[in-house]
């Protein structure tokens, strides 16, 4: 075949074929959403989405039921990938990474409507200071989690329609305008040992806002909106989404998949890379092994599979060609799980599940020093997560990227520092 015969000779899919596979996600579960719910329930169900409150944690499958939920994901991810796709941006890890964020949170949180302004302050931001729009798209991509503040400000201001829009789209510019700088300022203070770093700035950001919000006498609260009852249903379409990945890498590589996976496996992933460069297969592969783990998690600690972990498996699913892999997530993960017998919550409670999946922001600490450093930091960033989000109300969808950035800045100057300890002790007994 002709696919397969220009993919070996290059080990690289081309621009449009990995635009098609990259939308299978979203088709997918729009396919699925059309099974289990009938086009007459979609639509009312879309427009509960759009017009209910957006903070942590709002299941869309409760709010819309199942249907709703994943046609707004789907068609969300499809829009932004045909834009991306229009305008020729490159289809790389990052481009990944934030489409399945974008599908993953648009089953909670995210929606139609509420993502455009900060986007378009995002735009306004880079022509003024001349960044390139396809360098740093996904920037505006990941700046989207704080798209429940538009939301926020449409309900919370009792003032007229006008008004309330007028407020909403100046808070969404600003969001927009001020992400990339702060993001790209930040990042320099985690050293690149937490992937999410777009939520630590989200979370900077949103502290601010919710500041302002709470001094003119706006009440945020807090939600929690959870689905506990397709678990078996959402199970079985995620292990037939992530076997479809591994046949299809297997069929590329053939008996070179899984030797370049175990070289993959020795990455540290600091600064969401890797060192060498590998097909896309091995990448496909990788994302699918990193499904089935986390899905399997959920499973074994006896979590709900909903809008909220589907979502947070998808970011462990996109940042798998970006940083995360089986060695280096398992140790976090594990460190996590062993925090819940000790501490005074459940594991698979709503914000601990979360907590779990999504503590893999910090998967390069385990990759870079090791087992018991990667044990520790999930060990402290539950604690962290779990509290730190009081802050801003639930108003940073990326809660634990807020966290692991904190974690990060926490951990890695005393790893680096002992580190640099033993070297020095070590060159002194040689020189003795």
């Amino acid at each position: 075949m002709a696919f397969f015969k220009n993919y070996r000779a290059t080990g690289k899919l081309a621009y449009t074929q990995r635009f098609l596979l990259i939308s299978t996600v979203p088709i997918y579960f729009m396919i699925f959403a059309l099974i289990f719910s009938p086009i007459d329930k979609i639509i009312p169900g879309l427009w509960q989405i759009i017009i209910q409150p957006d903070l942590l944690i709002t299941d869309y499958i409760v709010v819309g039921g199942i249907g709703a939920a994943f046609f707004n994901a789907g068609s969300l991810t499809l829009i932004l990938l045909f834009l991306l796709h229009h305008f020729k941006v490159e289809f790389d890890g990052h481009i990944v990474v934030s489409s399945y964020l974008i599908f993953g949170f648009s089953l909670f949180g995210k929606n139609v409507v509420n993502i455009w302004l900060i986007l378009l302050g995002f735009f306004i931001y880079a022509r003024l200071h001349g960044y390139s729009l396809k360098k740093y798209i996904y920037y505006g991509l990941y700046g989207t989690s704080l798209s429940p503040a538009i939301t926020l400000v449409m309900q919370a201001v009792h003032t007229s329609v006008v008004w309330q829009f007028i407020l909403a789209s100046i808070t969404g510019l600003v969001i927009g305008y001020v992400l990339l700088p702060i993001s790209i300022h930040v990042k320099s203070s985690h050293k690149g040992y937490s992937l999410y770093n777009v939520g630590f700035s989200s979370g900077i950001i949103a502290t601010v806002l919710v500041s302002i919000f709470r001094s003119f006498g706006i009440d945020i609260q807090t939600r929690l909106i959870w689905d506990t009852e397709h678990t078996a249903l959402f199970a079985v379409a995620l292990f037939v989404l992530f076997s479809y990945m591994v046949i299809l890498s297997v069929l590329l590589d053939g008996k070179k998949l899984l030797p370049s996976y175990f070289s993959l496996l020795k990455e540290s992933g600091v600064h969401g890379t890797y060192n060498h460069e590998y097909s896309d297969a091995v990448y496909i592969f990788n994302m699918a092994a990193n499904g089935i783990i986390a899905t399997l998690f959920v499973l074994l600690v006896g979590g709900d599979l909903n809008g909220p972990t589907i979502g947070s498996i998808f970011t462990i699913v996109g940042f798998s060609p970006a940083g995360k892999h089986m060695r280096n997530i398992l140790p976090v993960m594990v460190g996590v799980c062993i925090s819940a017998f000790l501490k005074q919550w459940r594991i698979n409670e709503p914000a601990p599940m979360l907590t779990l999946l999504l503590s893999t922001t910090l998967a390069p600490i385990a990759g870079e020093f090791g087992i018991i450093a990667g044990l520790i930091s999930g060990f402290i960033h539950s604690s962290v997560a779990l509290n730190v989000g009081i802050v801003y109300k639930g108003l940073n969808l990326y809660n634990n990227g807020f966290a692991g950035g904190i974690v990060a800045i926490f951990m890695v100057p005393v790893i680096e520092s002992i580190i640099e300890k033993r070297k020095n002790d070590k060159e002194k007994k040689n020189k003795s």
